[in-house]
């Protein structure tokens, strides 16, 4: 894949990231069951593991407020690990902790999926 490639689909993610703050892209069941796929699961900043199931009812009850801030997000980065199959890195700044995130990102029938997120505390 070439860099104006991997660029281009950099941005696209970058849109989504952090996942699950950017509403536009849906905060029902259908829709979160459509962005994450069916074997997404995620490490969170606790070190806790978490299953799709439990990250999406969460996440319902988590969207009756609203967002609390903007969720900064920078330092990006993007590697394709196969076919399809892309890692996205990045630094989100949050009032009381900065955390480094990736994402596994899945493109599938035209749509990105995540399959995998973990966030780490750094500050």
């Amino acid at each position: 894949m070439d860099a104006d490639a991997l660029e281009q689909i950099l941005n696209e993610l970058k849109e989504r990231e952090p996942i699950f703050h950017r509403r536009q892209f849906g905060t029902d069941c259908v829709a979160l069951e459509q962005m994450t796929c069916e074997d997404f699961w995620e490490i969170g900043a606790s070190g806790q593991i978490y299953t799709r199931e439990f990250v999406i009812a969460s996440l319902l009850e988590r969207y009756n407020a609203p967002e609390p801030h903007e969720w900064p997000c920078r330092n990006f980065s993007i590697q394709c690990l196969a076919e399809s199959l892309f890692l996205v890195s990045y630094t989100l700044s949050e009032p009381n902790r900065t955390t480094r995130r990736v994402t596994l990102w899945r493109r599938e029938r035209g749509s990105w999926r995540i399959a995998f997120h973990q966030g780490t505390i750094v500050g």
